[in-house]
């Protein structure tokens, strides 16, 4: 009888863990080290605010792989994005989504950018991404918030640092390989003129 409750009591055990939330595959630790960073981006940058950021980067790109149904590595959940499978998950979704979040605080100190990084060879994709930096700097002085990379895990650093990537400013990109549409858009007065 005591081992017939016992098995009953592992199972029961097993079938609730199933059912537990999963906990965040961060620490307060973490949070406090890119806090540090975006704080050491310079003298005018808000302890709050890179505290607040910080905070929002590490839990918001949890959120943002539970909200795409992410169950799989990030390129095989792409393939299932472009099959039609899933709706979002794509790294151009993370970056926008974590660029919107972050300027939802309206941060006086920190401003967003996206980049995307061209593939190195044939076998690569390109990759977009959101980055934060000390407000008035460009994105080369600040730091990569990168949800996709690791499926919904947080990747930070600062941009120099990312050697698995060479970062260009979005809209550079996007004009080098599309620049009928580029320029049609200049001319019709919705870019600016370079």
């Amino acid at each position: 009888m005591k081992t017939l409750f016992a098995v009953l009591a592992c199972c029961a055990g097993l079938i609730l863990s199933g059912c537990s939330a999963t906990p965040p595959s961060y620490t307060q630790n973490d949070v406090t080290k890119l806090a540090q960073t975006l704080t050491a981006l310079g003298p005018e940058v808000d302890p709050a605010e890179a505290t607040r950021a910080a905070q929002i980067a590490f839990s918001y790109s949890k959120q943002l792989a539970t909200e795409y149904g992410v169950t799989t590595s990030p390129i095989i959940h792409n393939v299932r994005v472009n099959e039609g499978d899933k709706e979002r998950g794509l790294c151009v979704h993370y970056a926008e989504d974590m660029q919107r979040r972050l300027n939802q605080e309206g941060f006086k100190t920190l401003q967003m950018h996206r980049a995307i990084a061209l593939p190195k060879t044939p076998f690569n994709i390109d990759h977009s991404t959101a980055i934060i930096s000390r407000r008035g700097d460009d994105m080369y002085a600040g730091v990569i918030l990168d949800p996709w990379r690791n499926g919904g895990d947080l990747f930070w650093s600062p941009t120099q640092d990312d050697t698995r990537y060479n970062w260009r400013p979005r809209m550079e990109v996007l004009e080098e390989l599309h620049p009928e549409e580029f320029a049609a858009a200049r001319a019709a007065g919705l870019l600016p003129q370079l």
